[in-house]
């Protein structure tokens, strides 16, 4: 192959080498506060769901998702700080009830020591401590995480420590789908996650914080279903 033949493939890949490069670097969107209410569907039936996004002292953040209806009532905040471009889980607090049985746990995220303990309602052999790596977030922080990322271009890993243990998720996109959200068509990218307790699959939508759309189901047939009715 000559010299004129190697320079004409080298032009042309250029642009999309470019192209890449760009997509590889493209900055994460500045957090901001928001209101998401979802219409909720959990344990078969509908329920009112909410996830909120609100300011702290001290560049801190806090995240809520509340979930109700007349069987259950779950509630799920996450306390975190934006430190290098990620999302860093600080304490996080969850309750559940579900009829008559109530649960609450707490963590704490320690990481000037490099570990996450948890106490309430857990088992001994789940309390801790964990120890933190770089880039670490808690199952709530994954929804978020997951919108930044997709929106700039990076691959959708993450280490999820929570309940007192160490996840590898791993998300894939799985094409687009037209949704209707408060009366609007909108397009929005499938995300798939598969791990050894539950199938997570979300629609993200560009512009929007946190996705459209949220359906888990567990391998023991519980189900939690999202669909995104208003943000403000």
């Amino acid at each position: 192959m000559n010299h004129a033949s190697n320079t004409r493939k080298y032009l042309t890949l250029m642009p999309a080498l470019a192209a890449l490069l760009m997509l590889a670097t493209l900055p994460a969107r500045a957090i901001e506060p928001f209101t998401a209410d979802y219409k909720a569907g959990y344990m078969g039936m509908e329920a009112n769901g909410q996830m909120t996004l609100t300011r702290e002292e001290n560049d801190r953040w806090r995240y809520s998702l509340n979930v109700r209806n007349a069987l259950a009532d779950l509630s799920q905040t996450t306390v975190f700080e934006e430190k290098d471009g990620q999302l860093r889980p600080l304490s996080s607090n969850d309750t559940n009830k579900v009829l008559v049985k109530r649960s609450r746990k707490s963590a704490t995220y320690d990481w000037a020591a490099g570990q996450a303990r948890w106490s309430g309602d857990v088992k001994a052999d789940r309390a801790g401590p964990i120890a933190l790596k770089a880039g670490d977030m808690d199952a709530l922080l994954i929804y978020l995480a997951i919108v930044r990322d997709l929106n700039a271009g990076k691959p959708l890993k993450y280490r999820m420590v929570d309940d007192g243990r160490v996840k590898q998720l791993s998300y894939t996109t799985a094409g687009q789908e037209t949704i209707t959200i408060d009366g609007r068509s909108h397009t929005a990218t499938k995300i798939v996650g598969d791990d050894e307790r539950r199938k997570t699959t979300a629609w993200v939508v560009d512009g929007m914080p946190v996705p459209a759309r949220i359906i888990q189901q567990t391998k023991n047939g519980d189900s939690l279903e999202l669909t995104l009715q208003s943000l403000r």
